[in-house]
């Protein structure tokens, strides 16, 4: 099967939020874009081919834009982004397709952004290989930067590990906890977020305040978009999703509209049902049983505090375009499953 039969078949997902951004920092992803595929080129044909897999999918490519907005905050009109921005946010994109070439490896998924898995087509072996050089590389590009951004991405892949191997210990856990949850994500999907946002400060020459003030906002919005996708993974329909509704579910993974229904005081039937594999009917049931719930709107409210600590924690970078762009994006994160709550 070649690639481009795969994606004639398989459309890339279309973004989860969809804010119109400034012109420069659309040229800029542009760029973005061109550098992913040339990062990622090997003197093995076949390496090459595996490491683009995911780039040519497509994706919402989030972090990168971040990465890039928040270097272009240090004027009022976003400017075209520094070559350093670029390179860091490729950086960022190259950790985040990196850990999802481990993640399906883990989770034996076989589709990704409604395209086979790279595991599905080439197996577990060259899939975590693979996944291993997208880190290299982005480990590469970060020390071309600074000794700073080489220091940050490296702790951030281990709070990565950290965030997925904490979420690995709760499978099937009916007793895991919302601190524990909170724990888990601001590892896993938090961390980048909020070095996306670092890395740009930084490249872009921004002053320390206003550099931690770009993370906190990266941080916040990273709990909230993980939130938003755990809540879209039990009431979205699985075309909306790429894979199978209630996914986290089968896997065991209890996430916090999940944790809710069961604390509540009608939860029993949930706790019942859950802390085991769980077959088709068993799965329908349960999804039924946290959607009658308050849970999930319960959850959306939970995110919505984090996207407006997001928002709040920007202060004067709000007044710049890119810095509006990055408000809009956070305020837009909840459309999707507020009118579902």
């Amino acid at each position: 099967m070649t690639f481009s039969s795969v994606v004639a078949s398989n459309p890339p997902r279309p973004s989860l939020v969809v804010v119109a951004a400034p012109a420069s920092l659309t040229d800029g992803m542009a760029h973005v874009e061109r550098a992913l595929l040339d990062t990622v080129r090997s003197d093995d044909a076949a390496l090459t081919d595996i490491a683009a897999h995911l780039i040519r999918a497509g994706g919402k490519r989030q972090r990168p834009a971040f990465a890039l907005a928040s270097a272009m905050t240090v004027t009022p009109r976003a400017a075209v982004p520094p070559q350093d921005a670029v390179l860091g946010a490729v950086a960022v994109e190259l950790v985040h397709l990196g850990s999802l070439y481990h993640d399906d490896v883990m989770d034996e998924a076989e589709m990704r952004r409604t395209a086979p898995s790279v595991n599905a087509l080439w197996g577990n072996h060259r899939a975590i290989l693979a996944g291993d050089y997208l880190l290299a590389k982005a480990s590469e590009l970060a020390a071309s930067i600074s000794t700073e951004v080489a220091g940050l991405l490296a702790a951030t892949i281990a709070r990565l590990c950290e965030g997925q191997l904490s979420e690995a210990r709760d499978a099937f856990n009916i007793e895991r906890t919302e601190d524990r949850y909170f724990r888990s994500i601001t590892g896993k999907t938090a961390a980048l977020f909020a070095t996306a946002c670092r890395i740009g400060g930084i490249v872009g020459g921004l002053d320390r305040p206003q550099i931690d003030a770009l993370t906190r906002f990266g941080q916040s919005y990273g709990i909230a978009f993980q939130i938003v996708d755990d809540v879209l993974d039990l009431i979205a329909t699985e075309e909306e999703l790429g894979k199978p509704t209630g996914h986290d579910l089968l896997e065991g993974t209890y996430t916090l509209p999940v944790i809710r229904a069961m604390a509540d005081p009608r939860g029993g039937d949930l706790r019942l049902l859950l802390g085991k594999p769980l077959d088709d009917v068993s799965l329908a049931r349960a999804l039924e049983l946290v959607r009658v719930d308050d849970a999930v709107s319960s959850a959306i409210e939970a995110a919505r505090a984090h996207a407006d600590e997001a928002v709040a924690a920007l202060g004067p970078a709000a007044s710049t375009e890119s810095g509006a762009w990055l408000v809009e994006t956070a305020q837009a994160l909840l459309d999707r499953v507020a009118s579902r709550a």
